[in-house]
Parts: structure tokens; sequence; C-alpha cells
């Protein structure tokens, strides 16, 4: 993921943590906040409860490729927060979640999503 799609510093952590609006799955807890940019920012997290540090890193590589893959709406910043049963995760099943929950934030288009095949 090239740099400037990336959240960087953790003020801006902060600020999309406590300004941004969140959902929630069982896999993925995602917030949001408007950037202004014309282009949308990514951030991951995943805490020591998910496991030690190579399933966090498992667990943010999923999440980065799949946030490579789909279109999200420009001028977002966007922190996807694993939850501790996304350790245990499929690329398909984090990849859905994922979706829905971008969907159920009006960030993809539904008709985006069923071409990439998520009904």
């Amino acid at each position: 993921m090239a740099k400037k799609w990336a959240l960087t510093k953790r003020a801006q952590y902060l600020t999309v943590y406590k300004s941004g609006k969140a959902w929630v799955d069982n896999l993925i807890v995602i917030k949001t906040l408007p950037n202004e940019l014309e282009f949308s920012r990514y951030g991951f997290s995943a805490a020591k409860e998910i496991g030690k540090a190579v399933v966090r890193n498992r667990v943010r590589r999923l999440l980065k490729e799949i946030a490579r893959v789909t279109n999200v709406k420009p001028g977002w910043d966007i922190v996807f927060i694993a939850r501790p049963t996304a350790a245990v995760a499929d690329y398909h099943q984090l990849k859905k979640s994922m979706e829905k929950l971008l969907l159920r934030a009006h960030l993809i288009d539904k008709d985006e999503t069923l071409r990439v095949g998520v009904n």
C-alpha cells in the first residue's frame, strides 16, 4: 500500500478514534472520518489480545490486501481494528466481513460488491 494512502501518525489514528463513526462486526471494527482529500487513507490495528506478533501481523497483512483490492469511495480516513476472533478467520471470512461493514458505512456501492461476489 502506498505511503500517501496510509495513516502513519498516532495523531491521525486518535482523530479517527475520537471523532469518527464506528461499525462493528464479529471479526472487524471500522472507524471512519471524512478527510477532505481526493483519496482515502487506511490504518490497521491489531491489539495484543489477538495473539502473538506473528498472528497480529498475519491479520494486518490480510486486511491490507483486502483493502487494496476493494474500491472505496475517496475522501475518507478508515481504521480497521481486528477483533480477537479475526485470528482464526481466513481471507474470505475477513473479506466478507470488511465488505459488509463498508457497505453499511456507505463507502462502497452495492453493485461493486455484487461484481466481486459478495451476496
